[in-house]
């Protein structure tokens, strides 16, 4: 069934002072959605994604610093939504780092904070969401986790774990659907802003949550499927 009808829905975004995560709020804003919106070190950038979501008809926002690489971090920032929201209607895992290097010139440090990031701290943050989550879990997963790409190996791993992630709790909970979101290239800072305009992929993620395709829990939604 198509849900047309948005408004006052609690939208969680990690990631949304840039790229996909700023223009997938700006697209719940407009739908006049309750957001939870989170950044790491672009405060600046968040605090204008604020501002902005305010002005396009967000019914409220709050706005929170997350570390995905601490355990204490993720449980306060659900806190902060719960305390605020009291439930989460839609989790949007969008947070995470890419780094454009072959495996043998990226050092453990490197390689670790894309697994902690990317992959670790996605789990970690649907996990600790879950008593609160009432519809939906979405997950930035990549066309980088459906096929391998040289000078982006950890990453690569990291997306293809996120999309095993996203089946294996379609198949556990019967009560919340998940999907993997699949962009191709994408004119973020990933990217040196080259690709794929991010709006494209923030429609394409509203549009899910909508019900406007036919998919299944679990399932992929390649971005270049659903954009011309």
């Amino acid at each position: 069934m198509v849900n047309n009808s948005l408004k006052g829905k609690v939208v969680f975004i990690t990631g949304a002072s840039l790229g996909i995560g700023k223009e997938t709020a700006f697209a719940f804003a407009r739908e006049g959605c309750k957001l939870a919106l989170t950044y790491y070190k672009d405060e600046k950038e968040g605090k204008e994604v604020l501002a902005k979501c305010k002005e396009l008809g967000a019914e409220d926002v709050l706005f929170v610093k997350l570390n995905l690489m601490e355990d204490l971090s993720i449980k306060e920032v659900v806190k902060k939504v719960v305390a605020k929201y009291r439930y989460i209607d839609i989790l949007i895992n969008n947070a995470g780092i890419v780094v454009w290097k072959k495996l043998a010139e990226q050092s453990f440090q490197e390689i670790e904070q894309q697994l902690r990031i990317n992959l670790e701290g996605l789990i970690k943050m649907t996990r600790e969401s879950l008593p609160f989550i009432h519809e939906m879990v979405i997950n930035l997963a990549s066309a980088a986790g459906l096929e391998g790409y040289e000078e982006i190996t950890t990453y690569c791993a990291t997306k293809f774990g996120v999309r095993g992630f996203t089946k294996a709790c379609a198949a556990e909970m019967s009560n919340i659907k998940s999907y993997s979101i699949n962009p191709g290239v994408i004119a973020t800072r990933m990217n040196d802003f080259q690709g794929m305009p991010p709006e494209k992929v923030a429609e394409v993620i509203l549009n899910v949550v909508r019900g406007e395709y036919i998919l299944e829990s679990g399932d992929d939604v390649n971005i270049w499927d659903y954009v011309s």
